[in-house]
């Protein structure tokens, strides 16, 4: 919650963590307190799928991507906004890895939630993604591999959730932000994303950093990558 504000009707960025099988905590977030100096509350929600409340937990987000794993998202703002802590009209979708695909996926599958979306390293293509995992595998099933296929669901499925191939359906504005040296997420992915959008005639801004991996470990990129977020949602969706 921002520390200057009275907790009624604020805006909100969601900020789902990367993973999916990850976690937030209540330990300090760079990002979290960034977007809450600005005048932002900030959701961090633990979807299904989440590490830290068992191995079912954790396996009911299999199969989930642009489905239950987004809905998780969305009801937590309409939580909030029902208790009259947010403004549902002021809300924005901020991400990074599959934190990323969740900021896309919520601009194109999760119609009239947010504002804009900030997908930083994000996947936005589910086959290439896999492809991609095969590829640096030299075509074995590793367990990496099998883990993003459980998550992923069925391939027949995979033309229907990502955000590449529903560009069309992309109702609010979109930042890519992507490090040149990620070797997790290639940047290839948000080059699809963005190649996609103005196919479709939709609002999208991509920004490079030369040399940024996927930890963000730049720390000089890391403070340009903040600064452009939120500029783009101090514009799209103002606090």
């Amino acid at each position: 919650m921002p520390p200057f504000k009275a907790a009624k009707n604020l805006p909100l960025v969601v900020l789902p963590h990367g993973g999916p099988e990850s976690r937030d905590n209540i330990d300090f977030d760079w990002q979290t307190q960034c977007l809450a100096s600005r005048g932002y509350a900030v959701l961090q929600p633990n979807f299904r799928g989440s590490s830290g409340y068992g191995e079912v937990f954790v396996e009911k987000g299999f199969g989930e991507w642009g489905r239950k794993l987004q809905t998780d998202l969305s009801d937590g703002v309409r939580w909030l906004a029902a208790q009259g802590t947010i403004d549902p009209k002021r809300v924005a979708i901020l991400g990074a890895s599959y934190g990323g695909y969740a900021a896309l996926a919520g601009a194109t599958l999760d119609p009239d939630i947010y504002r804009c979306a900030v997908s930083i390293a994000g996947v936005s293509d589910l086959k290439s993604m896999t492809g991609f995992e095969l590829d640096n595998s030299a075509g074995k099933q590793t367990r990496r591999v099998r883990y993003w296929k459980q998550f992923m669901g069925d391939a027949k499925t995979f033309d229907a959730v990502p955000p590449a191939r529903q560009a069309d359906k992309a109702y609010c504005p979109i930042l890519l932000i992507h490090g040149t040296d990620d070797t997790i997420v290639p940047i290839d992915q948000s080059k699809r994303m963005e190649k996609a959008l103005k196919a479709a005639g939709k609002p999208v801004e991509f920004i490079t950093y030369k040399g940024q991996d996927h930890w963000e470990t730049v720390g000089s990129h890391r403070i340009g990558m903040m600064t452009s977020a939120l500029a783009f949602l101090e514009k799209h969706n103002p606090a």
